[in-house]
């Protein structure tokens, strides 16, 4: 705690007082200048000491391909050495016969693994490249994969020599990879007699690899600690190596184990050098790796040189931690200056801040003198904040004064101008209530004006057809038999014209009977406004659907739930653009307990359907989305349901369609009454 306590006290030192804030305000220029150096420094290091480490890995590949090229020509020299000594031109002159087994006895004197002499006629036994360069009488030298068999051929030895146990895989190597050479030997009639085979095993081979490194990594030339080595891959196995199998203690040598994918991939499998940062065995070497091909331009294995990382990652973070020790070191001495130089400002900044914060939490206080010069900048920027602290409290003063003055304005203008906005909202409510009802009734005079002329138009043709077929009834007697069907026809076609015009005498009708709340059965009042409907629609391509299942009956003004209906269903003709199909389905009315509440009638069509923002305010007065619209007709619908207790609900998805729920009760219910209703719950 006490530990926590010292770190939140320095904190709050740093946050609140001048002279720490001073002393980080000076030095935080220093400590990012340093901190750049510090950043420029180790990554122009780690660049271009890595950039300086790949280069000269991959110059060490370039020493060691170049010192296996003058092994392999030292090979090949030894052979031509072979075939021009004495003896052997001896032999070749006086007794061919035995100069192969003479050859064969050379092998250690030569410091070869094998030399085989091999007849012109077993010129068939080498590749086509070979071939070629034997019969031009050229020399060559070349790396070889070769099984067991063919090394036994070679020399009875090299298959045991060349076997490999493979670390961590319970098996060996049986193949050998041989560094070949093969000299032509012409006769006097320049045609090719014999072939001189010779070569070293590299499988197991420690001589030439440390011969290698040797060249390639003199004394003192790798950082302390550090070790080269170099090695001979046959495909991804290390047959020839004096990688240690374990880094630290430098002890054995890590024959028998496989390169990383990573370097197989791109040397082996894509024929490209790799130069980089490589696990190898146990530990991370700065590596570089090339292929090796044979006679045919295969690649068949790799030559790798590398170095311990680790010396070299040890010097560049010792180099690292000197450099931080020394910026540490003058952060410190520039602190200590910074603050010694700076210490005759921190009193009097510190007075001006504490007077600051008095006056901030409502103290009246003032800076006075600070004891120093008179013309100081400090003790005349504690002089102007005096002044300006003397003007700010008069000014305070009065704005408090006049405040209070505002307040009392506000409250009252407040007032006044609330009673006003509730009186005229008042007014806007009743004028657009009058505004509705007075269309509604003009349009509702008007169309029953219309629609009773119109039935009465009818009514009278209608009545001299019904008279003039029962006068034929009357004249024709018996006969009539032979017209039956004709004249039953007619009869049912006149009931249905009889029908309508009924229909739209009792829809014509306002005032009076029409005009009462009275009992009746939803379901009749219901196809009386599907006749209509179904007649008025005639023309359009529309399918009208009935499923009429309620069974009780409601209380209600039969001519203005026949207008609703009509509306409703109107509405849905025309959201169907005058085709389709329209269901109107009536069912009881029940609620949760299954007390029967009144009916319900639902119409739905299948039409453009009404989006989201348009389904708040459908039941607004005037709001219509057709041109040859009012808005009215759902305005004045929902008043007339609502007049009587009931309700209209809508369900709508845009593009599928419509359904208007009408739920009419019972025992028909004013407004007022619904209200009290409420009001005592």
């Amino acid at each position: 705690m006490n530990l926590k306590h010292l770190v939140l006290k320095w904190v709050r030192r740093f946050r609140t007082m001048v002279r720490y804030r001073l002393l980080v305000l000076t030095s935080v220029p220093i400590i990012i200048t340093l901190l750049a150096l510090i950043a420029l420094t180790m990554y122009w290091t780690v660049t271009y000491t890595w950039q300086s480490a790949l280069m000269n890995v991959r110059a060490d590949l370039a020493v060691a391909h170049h010192s296996m090229e003058l092994l392999q020509k030292e090979q090949r020299m030894r052979l031509m050495s072979l075939s021009s000594s004495y003896d052997f031109q001896t032999l070749l002159r006086t007794d061919e016969a035995k100069l192969s087994d003479w050859v064969s006895t050379q092998t250690s004197n030569y410091e070869l693994d094998f030399v085989v002499l091999h007849p012109a006629s077993a010129l068939g036994e080498f590749s086509k490249v070979n071939r070629r360069l034997l019969l031009k009488g050229k020399e060559q030298t070349f790396f070889q994969v070769l099984d067991g068999q063919a090394l036994e051929n070679l020399n009875p030895n090299l298959p045991a020599n060349a076997e490999i146990p493979l670390i961590n895989e319970s098996e060996f190597e049986s193949r050998g990879l041989i560094s070949r050479s093969l000299i032509p030997i012409f006769n006097e009639k320049n045609q090719l007699q014999w072939i001189v085979d010779g070569g070293i095993l590299l499988n197991n081979s420690t001589l030439l690899v440390d011969r290698i490194r040797d060249l390639v990594y003199a004394a003192d030339t790798l950082p302390a600690g550090s070790i080269g080595t170099v090695t001979l891959f046959m495909d991804d196995l290390r047959v020839s190596t004096n990688v240690p199998l374990d880094s630290e203690a430098r002890y054995g040598r890590a024959i028998g184990t496989r390169v990383s994918d990573e370097v197989k991939q791109q040397v082996l499998l894509a024929g490209e050098n790799w130069v980089g940062r490589a696990f190898v065995y146990d530990d991370w070497y700065v590596s570089s790796y090339e292929p090796l091909h044979d006679h045919d331009g295969n690649v068949i294995g790799m030559l790798y040189t590398g170095y311990l990382e680790w010396p070299l990652l040890k010097t560049f973070l010792t180099n690292i931690i000197e450099l931080g020790i020394g910026i540490v070191i003058v952060l410190l001495l520039s602190g200590v200056v910074v603050y010694r130089g700076a210490r005759d400002l921190f009193r009097p900044i510190e007075k001006i801040h504490n007077v600051v914060k008095a006056v901030q939490v409502g103290l009246d206080r003032r800076i006075g003198s600070l004891d120093l010069f008179k013309n100081h900048e400090l003790q005349i920027l504690g002089l102007q904040f005096d002044s300006m602290l003397d003007q700010l409290h008069q000014r305070n003063e009065d704005i408090k004064k006049a405040s209070l003055e505002l307040e009392d304005k506000v409250q009252i203008r407040t007032r006044s101008l609330h009673e006003k906005t509730e009186e005229l909202e008042q007014h806007i409510k009743l004028l657009n209530q009058a505004k509705i009802k007075l269309v509604a009734s003009e349009k509702l005079a008007a169309l029953g004006e219309l629609t009773a002329g119109i039935a009465h138009e009818i009514n009278n043709p209608t009545a001299v057809i019904l008279g003039n077929v029962e006068l034929l009834q009357l004249e024709l007697g018996d006969d009539t038999l032979r017209v039956k069907e004709e004249l039953d026809a007619i009869h049912e076609q006149i009931d249905r014209i009889r029908n309508i015009t009924r229909s739209l005498l009792q829809y014509s009708r306002q005032g009076g009977v029409q005009d009462e709340i009275t009992w009746h059965h939803v379901n009749l009042i219901v196809e009386e406004s599907l006749t209509l409907v179904r007649s008025g629609t005639k023309s359009y391509d529309v399918k009208v659907e009935a499923q009429l299942d309620a069974k009780c009956c409601i209380e209600a003004n039969r001519h203005q739930l026949l207008q609703v209906l009509i509306n409703l269903q109107m509405n849905g003709v025309h959201a169907m653009d005058d085709k389709g199909l329209l269901k109107v389905k009536t069912e009881d009315w029940i609620d949760q307990s299954g007390k029967v509440l009144g009916a319900v009638v639902r119409v739905t069509d299948h039409g453009c359907g009404i989006s989201k923002e348009n389904l708040k305010r459908i039941f607004n007065p005037f709001f219509t989305t057709r041109r040859s619209g009012t808005g009215l007709g759902l305005s004045v619908s929902q008043g007339i349901i609502s007049e009587i207790g009931g309700e209209i609900e809508v369900q709508s998805e845009l593009g599928k369609g419509s359904t208007f729920s009408i739920y009419l009760r019972e025992k028909a219910t004013s407004t007022n009454d619904l209200m009290l209703d409420v009001e005592a719950n």
